[in-house]
């Protein structure tokens, strides 16, 4: 590909991924003009699909970072080459996810005040510090890796974007584990279930973006190499598959939650069918054992590999949904025992329609995540270079 037309190529990318954030802005202009009434959401499912946006690419972004410690930490050196790649799509995810999480609250403008008034005995406060300092660490670690005289640093800054990588998803999960709002979320596993959930949900996305990277300039991913993060890949969605198990049969030992589970695993009750749906084909059939399946086939071929990075992915999106809005949708019981209604709806599961302001505000930050990692590789060298040496290396997975 010669200069003017890799020229050409980069900001057609550029003005796609800048029309899909502007169209997602313009959706959150909606919204904030004329309130959350053109939305599916209401007092009951107040968290729509704009989060299930905005957890997948927090949670991915935690996990995406999983590349580089492996690298920078373990001393593996074909993950280390992919560091610098890693790094900067852990920032721009994180950057279009808290760009959907701030504009689909209502107020945007109120971030002021959550960045300087701090209630330390809530969640969401301990999450704004969580992500402030996870930027100041990764742009760091940036650092330390393109300049030379700070590259003694590099692992000390890797070690701290680990630990604080595993901080930060457990905030994520501590969410929902904290809210007492919501009976069906309250597990202590959610801590857990989501820092190995963002081990899939990154190395999968880190995966796409490599690949579409390496056909971008007329390259791909060395065999071995793309071998060895496919198996890791398998492992982390089995892995994944498992705390999901273990949390749902959690659930199911707590008799207050039998409804609950029944509702998202059966799909008793109104509107449970869906969720139900999206569960066992979505997340365990198209986005966990198809993908275990293409990935540890003996005769697995890069297309199969990505074709199961991309399964893990839109399962992602299928979990995120029965557990967000699932969640919220079951009525919370309040008078364990009895039986509650009224005309407001109490002990209604709730109806959520997503409507399109919701999915295009999901797709900004998407587009807004896609526009900072293409023009940060066109400023950079963010792209892995592999020699045969270290591409053909045995290390440790």
């Amino acid at each position: 590909m010669n200069a003017r037309t890799e020229t050409r190529n980069f900001w057609l990318l550029v003005a796609i991924g800048g029309g899909v954030t502007l169209a997602g802005l313009g959706a959150a202009w909606l919204m904030e003009e004329h309130g959350h009434a053109i939305t599916g959401m209401d007092n009951q499912v107040v968290w729509g699909l704009p989060h299930v946006f905005a957890i997948f690419m927090i949670v991915a972004a935690s996990g995406v970072l999983n590349v580089a410690s492996i690298g920078s930490v373990f001393g593996d050196a074909v993950y280390k080459r992919r560091a610098p790649l890693s790094g900067l799509l852990t920032l721009a995810l994180l950057a279009g996810g808290l760009m959907v999480l701030m504009l689909d609250l209502g107020r945007p403008e109120r971030i002021i005040v959550a960045a300087t008034h701090y209630n330390l005995t809530s969640v969401f406060a301990w999450n704004v510090l969580l992500y402030s300092g996870m930027f100041a660490i990764v742009a760091i670690y940036l650092w330390t890796m393109f300049e030379r005289r700070f590259n003694h640093w590099s692992q000390a800054a890797g070690v701290a974007a680990l630990v604080w990588r595993f901080v930060l998803t457990t905030g994520t999960g501590l969410i929902f584990g904290f809210l007492v709002a919501r009976q069906a979320y309250q597990s202590a596993v959610l801590a857990p279930l989501f820092i190995v959930l963002s081990f899939g949900w990154g190395l999968a996305v880190f995966m796409l973006v490599q690949s579409a990277l390496f056909a971008w300039n007329g390259q791909s991913v060395p065999g071995p190499v793309h071998r060895r993060m496919a198996r890791l890949l398998g492992v982390f969605v089995a892995a994944a598959l498992y705390l999901v198990a273990v949390y749902h049969l959690t659930n199911i030992y707590f008799a207050r939650q039998h409804a609950f589970e029944a509702f998202v695993l059966l799909g008793r009750g109104d509107g449970g069918s869906g969720f139900a749906t999206l569960f066992w084909l979505g997340f365990v059939a198209l986005g966990s054992l198809l993908p275990l399946a293409l990935l540890f086939h003996p005769r697995s071929s890069a297309r199969s590999v990505l074709a199961a990075s991309l399964l893990v992915v839109l399962g992602a999106f299928a979990f995120l949904f029965v557990f967000i809005i699932g969640g919220q949708a079951f009525p919370l019981e309040i008078f364990p025992g009895y039986q509650v209604s009224s005309s407001f709806g109490d002990g209604a599961i709730a109806q959520y329609r997503p409507s399109l302001p919701e999915l295009l505000l999901g797709l900004g930050g998407v587009g807004a995540a896609f526009l900072l990692t293409t023009i940060g590789v066109r400023v950079l060298d963010f792209l892995p270079r592999d020699d045969k040496a270290s591409a053909g290396a045995k290390g440790g997975d």
